[in-house]
């Protein structure tokens, strides 16, 4: 687990795991789309999700990482300090506003999207593991593993300020990137078997996963009403999933009843 993936050279582990993530969920969402806006459509939520995410982040951690000291680390975001929630809401709202402009498929085009998006987020999680952010909680479990002297987490859970690796935790980001990987695999399926419901599943299976991760997570993070920031986002995810489940249905029912 090392930030900068070799030394001497400024190639940071998070950003290439993110750009790597980023390129593989462009090619799938390409194939499936087969239409040449799709390219636009994911350039345009890639810089929006990019924004929001470090916004987010930002925001959050205004005076723990040092952005009131110097605001241009703000924009170091190969250095890790992204908010996947923040960045899915902006990326909601460029692609509400894509829609209102566009007009295509609302519903097809967002199942391909929702393929696409917890692949690039799996690799973004591998990021995550390499910089030593977004950790698991001290554990003596055998699935447990020690951060480098000087990662984020070494800072946090540390025997001595000589200490060559942190305490063992819990590698809550390749518990999540796994989960993240099967869950592009059963969307996958989904669109192809059964059209107009990848999106609905995606956003109730993700809040599902990140909700009961978070009481794996021992990083900062934001609480309100006793449960992290995430898991409030995460219920209301949910919720919404539910809702975009039922108008998928009603929709589909129509139209095949149109169809007749």
């Amino acid at each position: 687990m090392h930030s900068q993936l070799i030394p001497g050279l400024p190639i940071q582990s998070f950003g290439l795991c993110v750009a790597i993530g980023v390129m593989l969920a462009w090619m799938v969402i390409e194939k499936l789309y087969k239409r040449p806006e799709a390219s636009n459509l994911v350039f345009v939520l890639l810089i929006s999700g990019l924004i929001g995410a470090r916004l987010t982040h930002v925001i959050q951690f205004w005076h723990e990482d040092g952005f009131d000291k110097n605001i241009m680390s703000a924009f170091e975001i190969w250095n890790g300090g992204l908010v996947f929630y923040g960045g899915l809401i902006a990326g909601a709202l460029a692609f509400t506003i894509w829609c209102f402009i566009k007009k295509p498929d609302v519903l097809n085009l967002a199942d391909v999207l929702c393929v696409g998006i917890p692949l690039a987020h799996a690799f973004g999680r591998l990021g995550c593991f390499f910089h030593g952010c977004c950790w698991g909680k001290v554990s003596d479990s055998a699935l447990a593993v020690t951060f480098p002297a000087n990662s984020p987490v070494w800072y946090a859970h540390r025997s001595s300020d000589y200490a060559l690796r942190s305490i063992p935790v819990l590698p809550t980001q390749l518990f999540e990137a796994t989960a993240l990987l099967i869950l592009f695999g059963v969307l996958l399926l989904i669109y192809r078997k059964f059209k107009g419901y990848t999106a609905a599943i995606y956003m109730m299976g993700y809040s599902i996963i990140r909700f009961f991760m978070e009481f794996l997570r021992d990083d900062p993070r934001p609480e309100m009403y006793g449960l992290s920031s995430a898991q409030n986002v995460s219920i209301i995810l949910f919720i919404l999933g539910i809702a975009f489940f039922i108008w998928s249905y009603v929709r589909n029912a129509k139209s095949t009843s149109n169809n007749r």
